[in-house]
């Protein structure tokens, strides 16, 4: 049974506009949502003209505002970017107007270069803390804390579920000693062989220990564990197509790695490339893992991906320049699992 979910960012491609992007991520949240995938997300970055997801509380809720049966969520918001308070405050807002479909990931990392993270009055606060205190203004403080009698209004509206995300193992260890749901940021990759996926998620089962404070795995119920493991995919209606979309991924990819922040590349600007030294020597280094082929060859690669590293859901990156072939390529995968017999979950 495989769960496909997506994973979504305000990509800004070249010869588009930030203001496009954010048009174009809410149209393929209505797009997954009549499909029956389990859920979208968006995640926040800073002082990038590649992407335009800067304030994922806003964009998720255009996101439910457009939906109406999928899941919505932050994929996630960076805790060291904002304070916990504002953070509860505005989900639960969510949570009010949209009960039962909002979903709040947590991380880390501010999301940005270190002078962003400044002007971002950067909170180097440990994650567990942060989270204790965003649990707090939901559910109360100790008698004697210093927050105790402040609450996060709209007070009647739970918070919503909390995902930790997390690239290694810590965040693993995290969601399971919070009893939160897991998403490991499996598109980002990495050549450490103790950071494999099937590893870090059966860590995490292993390690989990049951919520008491009402906000723990995506189901709700904080019972049990539930992870989500990203991957980029790569969904051509050819195999030769498939490859022009893929060489257009690798070049963005390289050019993140360097820490060129530029517009997404079309394939055909990929295809007459000239590649500089530091752009190839790059390109010879494992990157980030791609599933790349076509509906069906595809639907094949994330089963077995699942299978092999028991995550409950596959959340999809779908790095593609073309906005209404990313949405045909997402619609001809969904229904190639279908076929295949993995049909999406359905909250």
């Amino acid at each position: 049974m495989i769960s496909l979910s997506v994973l979504d960012v305000a990509p800004v491609v070249s010869g588009g506009s930030p203001s496009q992007a954010l048009r174009s991520t809410v149209e393929l949240a209505g797009v997954a949502d009549r499909l029956g995938l389990h859920r979208f997300w968006v995640a926040e970055h800073h002082n990038s003209p590649a992407v335009a997801s800067s304030a994922p509380a806003v964009l998720v809720g255009a996101l439910a505002a457009a939906t109406h049966r999928i899941r919505v969520g932050a994929g996630g918001v960076m805790l060291p970017n904002h304070p916990p308070l504002a953070v509860a405050e505005a989900f639960r807002t969510l949570e009010a107007l949209h009960p039962g479909r909002i979903d709040l990931g947590l991380g880390r990392a501010p999301g940005t270069d270190h002078r962003t993270a400044m002007a971002l009055h950067h909170n180097a606060s440990d994650l567990t803390d942060q989270i204790a205190e965003l649990r707090g203004f939901a559910q109360g403080f100790a008698p004697g804390h210093p927050f105790a009698g402040i609450a996060a209004v709209p007070t009647d509206a739970p918070l919503p579920p909390l995902w930790v995300l997390g690239s290694t193992g810590f965040g693993a260890q995290v969601a399971a000693s919070l009893g939160t749901g897991f998403a490991h940021a499996g598109h980002f990759g990495t050549s450490d062989p103790a950071q494999d996926p099937a590893d870090v998620l059966g860590g995490y089962r292993r390690g989990f220990v049951p919520s008491t404070a009402g906000t723990g795995t995506g189901a709700g119920t904080g019972t049990g564990p539930h992870s989500i493991l990203t991957v980029t995919v790569v969904v051509g209606a050819t195999q030769a197509r498939a490859a022009e979309l893929a060489a257009a991924a690798e070049l963005a990819s390289v050019w993140t790695r360097l820490g060129r922040q530029v517009p997404f590349p079309s394939p055909a600007e990929a295809a007459t490339h000239r590649w500089t030294l530091a752009e190839r020597n790059t390109r010879n280094h494992p990157g980030p893992p791609r599933v790349v082929g076509t509906p069906v060859e595809v639907a094949h690669e994330l089963a077995a991906l699942q299978h092999r590293t028991g995550a409950d859901e596959l959340m999809l990156v779908l790095p593609v320049h073309d906005h209404d072939e990313k949405v045909e390529g997402l619609r001809a995968l969904t229904e190639a699992s279908t076929r295949d017999g993995d049909r999406q979950a359905v909250p």
